[in-house]
C-alpha cells in the first residue's frame, strides 16, 4: 500500500535508514495519476519495502531539496540516502526493474 506523507514523515523515514520508494507527484499531473495504481499494485508485491508518495505542491521544501523540476519522479532510498531515481510514467515491469536496479 502506498501512503501519502508530508515532509515531517519523509524526514523520519530517512532517519530510520530503512529502504523506501517515494513517488513525487501532483494532483493535476496526468502521468502521476496513471502511475499511482501501478505503484499501488507493485507495493502489494513488496510488503518489505515502504512505498510512499509526496505531493510536491504541498511539500515544496522537499521538491527544492531534491531539485525536482518534473514529475512523476520516483526515488529509491536506502540507509538514509537516495540510491536511484527515474522520471515519468512506468509500467509494472518497469517499476520492478527499477526496484531491482536499486538493490531492492
Amino acid at each position: 500500500m502506498v501512503k501519502e506523507i508530508k515532509t515531517e514523515e519523509f524526514e523520519e523515514l530517512l532517519e530510520s535508514k530503512k529502504k523506501f520508494v517515494c513517488d513525487f507527484f501532483a494532483t493535476w499531473c496526468g502521468p502521476c495519476r496513471m502511475l499511482a495504481p501501478v505503484m499501488e499494485k507493485v507495493s502489494v508485491k513488496h510488503p518489505d519495502i515502504a512505498f510512499v508518495k509526496v505531493d510536491v505542491d504541498q511539500n515544496m521544501e522537499l521538491a527544492v531539496k531534491y531539485g525536482i523540476m518534473s514529475i512523476p519522479l520516483v526515488m529509491a532510498f536506502d540507509g538514509g540516502a537516495d540510491v536511484n531515481k527515474t522520471l515519468g510514467y512506468m509500467t509494472e515491469d518497469e517499476v520492478e526493474d527499477f526496484l531491482a536496479e536499486s538493490g531492492f
